[in-house]
Parts: C-alpha cells; sequence; structure tokens
C-alpha cells in the first residue's frame, strides 16, 4: 500500500461509479465518470475512445448479451503527477445467473484519474486486464477467497 492520495476518496468514488453502472448495466452511468476524451480498454482488449463513444458502445454491449457483475477491492491509490492519479484495484467476475466469483475471470483494473478543474476528477484511462496469474495459483486461490469474503459482507 501506499500512503493516501489527497483525493483519495473522490478518486476511490470514480472507481465506485464505474462498478455501480457497469453492475447496474447502463452505458450512460459507466461513461458519467469519464473525461470527454476518456479512453476504456475492456477485459477483451476492445478499446474505445471518448466518453460518448464509451456510452454508446456499452449500450451496444448491454444490449446484446449478459455481462458478468463486478466485484473490485482498491489496492492504492497514487499521485503521478500534478493533477493526476492513478488507482489499481483487483476485480472478480461473477457470470450471469451465477452468484459466486469466477476464479478464471480475474482481472486488474487500472484507472488514470485527471483533475479537470476546482477538484473535479475524471477517468482519462481505464483498463481491466486478464490476471491468470500462471504458475501462481496460491495468488489466484487467495484473491478468490478475499472476494468472496467481500461478497460476504456486502450480503
Amino acid at each position: 500500500m501506499t500512503s493516501a492520495h489527497p483525493h483519495d476518496a473522490q478518486i476511490r468514488a470514480l472507481y465506485a461509479d464505474f462498478v455501480d453502472g457497469w453492475n447496474r448495466r447502463s452505458g450512460a452511468a459507466v461513461a458519467a465518470v469519464f473525461a470527454d476524451d476518456g479512453d476504456m480498454v475492456g477485459y477483451d482488449g476492445t478499446t474505445v475512445s471518448g466518453r460518448l463513444s464509451i456510452a454508446s458502445d456499452l449500450r451496444r454491449v448491454f444490449g446484446s448479451h449478459p455481462t458478468a457483475t463486478y466485484v473490485g477491492l482498491v489496492r492504492s491509490v497514487r499521485s503521478i503527477a500534478e493533477g493526476v492519479a492513478v488507482l489499481h484495484a483487483h476485480a472478480g467476475m461473477i457470470p450471469p445467473g451465477e452468484d459466486d466469483v469466477d476464479p478464471g475471470l480475474h482481472s486488474i483494473h487500472t484507472l488514470v484519474a485527471v483533475d479537470e478543474g476546482g477538484g473535479r476528477w475524471k477517468t482519462t484511462l481505464f483498463q481491466a486486464t486478464p490476471a491468470a496469474w500462471l504458475g501462481r495459483r496460491d495468488a489466484r486461490d487467495a484473491l478468490t477467497a478475499e472476494l468472496r469474503g467481500l461478497l460476504a459482507t456486502a450480503r
């Protein structure tokens, strides 16, 4: 863990709002956390640029098939330059119709936030990277247990 960023709560709120919007299957809610020129790199590598394009693409995704639900654990928020911060999180995915995370679908979430002025933080980049931890089953199992614990306390 790193020391808390001065705007830690605001940046964590961006991530929480992203996850909430995703889990509600709302392209508009997800896109609302992005800067106008923000970029999103999905779990499958799909890249979408611009807040309006992100909203449109996610409306298409959410409308075309069921999507997994995210459970996320923020690991750190740190400054990388004046007015720029990076958030790292581990996330689990609960497949549609299931009630437990699938250990084969864990991911690393990276969110880069920028202060657009007046303390108004927005996401300039969000990336979901598959986290297979090949050859490190112990790390995958530990994350699975931690995510399941988070689910249990949320219920």
